[in-house]
């Protein structure tokens, strides 16, 4: 009966959010592709700031699927900076390591 009833719940709340929509914007210069872009590789020094200030990380209202894809791309490059100094980390231990391989003269 309770899993009846929490599956009712869930379901009239994904029913009833399927109405929300967003307000109209108020001007024509919304943020696109490029400021996503710029406030995805920013977003984790905004996020420090917005413990002590009023900075949000993600800027609103904006173009929508350009924007988002802007920011996905800016935040991914931290993972992808990371994983690029890992590389470059293990290679040169790799070589340290052994230094007849490939890569010394």
């Amino acid at each position: 009966m309770r899993l009846i009833a929490a599956l009712l719940f869930i379901g009239a709340a994904v029913a009833l959010s399927g109405c929300a929509g967003q307000p109209p914007p108020p001007g024509t210069e919304l943020p696109g592709f490029w400021w996503g872009l710029v406030h995805g590789i920013i977003a984790p020094f905004a996020l420090i700031a917005e413990i002590f200030t009023d900075v949000r990380i993600y800027e609103f209202p904006n173009k929508g699927g350009w924007y988002d894809l802007g920011f996905m791309l800016g935040v991914s490059s931290w993972g992808g900076v990371r994983l690029a100094a890992a590389v470059a980390v293990e290679s040169a231990s790799a070589r340290w390591k052994n230094p007849t391989s490939s890569g010394w003269l």
